[in-house]
């Protein structure tokens, strides 16, 4: 078959991983992009904020795309977003109402405000961009709006589920649109890319509704202040917090900016529907009897800057937790997130507070479909080709290995790799090739200017700590001035370290008198000489390797 009636399919992020969904579909000259999201860094990523996708391959062929897609407001499929749409803003985007309110405000904070052409489409609209018909399908997802796509090609159809589960008693009252999908599997689908996240998880996801009557639980006899944490996006649940708040009578403040502005915009779309009355300032909450307020707090992962960890660790310029507070995690971990959500977990044991956290209490229902579902889907949609995205790669192959025990032909299944290039044809699917693609590292403002070599340096600083060496030499003969001085930071208290301190001017002594003795006056071979001498002689007496600096002066 002609290469231009080949479908391919690239992930830019999304596969062996958890978050950084982006997924690119190329037809001849046509290109459209699917999500956008951002990545969480890992432990040894040290001042990085956030990771975004490499999107070289899409910046070397931007006069080819025609649109990005969004399926719904999550973090890990829109945080790019303003990074990504530096680079591409004569692209046009559509995404469902609050995906694109939750947009613009962070193209607003990135000075991009006005300049991103928007489209706001809904479930049942369809979309031609070049070659490309989008058809917009209802799902159920920890966020309203959510979408998948059923993307028509001249290949062939290709559904794209995004995130996905299927809820029987959803709060918006809104089922997946089991019989849309039901009727585009009896039409014929080429290939079903689908979310893996929770394919290890046996039965069904647990509904929302039921964290409803575990919140109020919760709620029913409590005397104590009650502070809950949950995803910001996650407006089902915070309007199932404000109802319980409404029927036993207490107050709620906000606290969180990611927070305030998703409620705030879902308020003013629709999405939620605040009891007049209940929503207070933090300053007139505190006047109220314990009993009778309640917090939502941004906080959920452990985020070092967010509302909850500001509380535990007694930074929050407005509230204090004080013993008996009853404190609720309404939220599962992120993969990675672990250990900063134990750290904050401890704090607030240690404060006093009555902490609920464990997942066996029903607080929280994960947006993402379990076993029983995802056979569900692969029964509706009998695709020909199957694709598992969204997931590190023991996800990626048990949903393969579901999809077999559906009837998918093992030979028909592909597990790819970020960068991989999936090539479609109506007979055959295969991977061919690769594109530029990888981790972006986002540190405060800054997009791409910390690398693998930054990353290492303060990898090494953050293990063995640094240890500068300063000398002045003249200019006139190259004799030693003054010096050598040893400053060090993270490696030893200097105060309690004085030996080896001397020991070390002795070694950068006799190192500087070594080249001098040598005749030699380039820095650089100064410099060398002292790393080397230090180096050796600090392994050999401490076991460690600090970062050595050598400075020199000329006087």
């Amino acid at each position: 078959m002609a290469e231009r009636e080949k479908l391919k399919i690239i992930s830019l992020g999304g596969l062996n991983e958890i978050g950084k969904n982006m997924t690119v579909y190329e037809h001849g000259e046509d290109i459209i992009v699917v999500d956008c999201g951002i990545g969480f860094p890992d432990d040894d990523m040290y001042g990085i904020d956030s990771v975004i996708p490499d999107i070289t391959y899409l910046t070397k062929n931007k006069s080819r795309i025609r649109a990005i897609i969004l399926t719904h407001g999550h973090e890990d499929h829109i945080g790019a977003m303003p990074f990504v749409m530096e680079e591409l803003t004569q692209v046009p985007v559509y995404a469902t109402a609050l995906t694109a309110a939750l947009v613009e405000i962070k193209l607003s904070e990135r000075g991009l405000a006005g300049k991103v052409n928007i489209n706001r489409v809904k479930a049942g609209d369809t979309v031609k961009v070049g070659k490309f018909k989008v058809e917009f399908i209802h799902v159920n997802h920890s966020i309203a709006d959510s979408v998948a796509l059923a993307i028509r090609t001249p290949v062939g159809m290709v559904l794209h589920t995004g995130d996905y589960k299927i809820d029987t008693t959803p709060i918006d009252g809104g089922m997946i649109d089991l019989a849309r999908i039901g009727e585009l599997g009896k039409k014929g689908v080429l290939a079903l890319v689908t979310d893996s996240t929770n394919v290890e998880n046996p039965g069904y996801s647990l509904s929302e509704s039921i964290v409803g009557k575990s919140l109020e639980e919760q709620f029913k006899d409590c005397s104590q202040r009650i502070i809950i944490t949950t995803f910001a996006s996650n407006v089902h649940r915070v309007q199932q917090i404000l109802n319980c708040a409404a029927k036993y009578g207490r107050k709620v403040g906000i606290t969180g900016r990611s927070m305030e502005n998703v409620m705030r915009v879902a308020t003013e779309l629709g999405y939620m529907d605040v009891p007049k009355g209940v929503v207070m300032e933090l300053n007139q909450l505190k006047g109220l009897p314990k009993e009778k307020q309640v917090i939502v707090s941004t906080g959920s992962q452990g985020e070092t800057m967010s509302a909850l960890h500001r509380m535990a660790f007694s930074e929050h310029k407005q509230i204090e937790i004080t013993a008996g507070d009853k404190v609720i995690i309404s939220a599962s971990a992120i993969p990675g997130n672990e250990n900063s959500i134990s750290r904050v977990i401890d704090e607030l044991f240690r404060k006093g507070a009555d902490v609920v956290y464990d997942r066996n209490t029903g607080l929280h229902a994960s947006g993402h479909a379990c076993q029983e579902e995802l056979k569900m889907m692969l029964a509706l949609v009998k695709p020909k080709f199957f694709i598992p995205v969204h997931g590190e790669y023991r996800h990626l192959k048990r949903h393969a290995e579901l999809a077999k025990m559906m009837g998918v032909i093992p030979k028909n299944i592909v597990i790819s790799d970020v960068g991989k290039v999936i090539e479609l044809s109506g007979r055959s699917i295969k991977l061919t090739g690769t594109v530029p693609s990888g981790k972006i590292f986002v540190d405060g403002t800054r997009v791409g200017d910390v690398g693998s070599v930054v990353l290492r340096d303060r990898k090494h600083l953050a293990q063995d700590g640094m240890l500068v060496v300063v000398v002045s030499l003249s200019s006139e003969d190259g004799s030693l001035v003054s010096g050598p001085d040893i400053i060090t930071r993270g490696f030893v208290y200097v105060k309690e370290s004085e030996e080896l301190m001397c020991e070390l001017k002795e070694i950068s002594l006799d190192a500087i008198n070594s080249c001098q003795s040598k005749r030699i006056s380039d820095w650089s071979t100064i410099k060398a000489t002292l790393k080397s001498k230090l180096s050796d002689y600090l392994y050999k007496k401490t076991k460690r390797n600090p970062m050595i600096l050598p400075v020199i002066m000329e006087i």
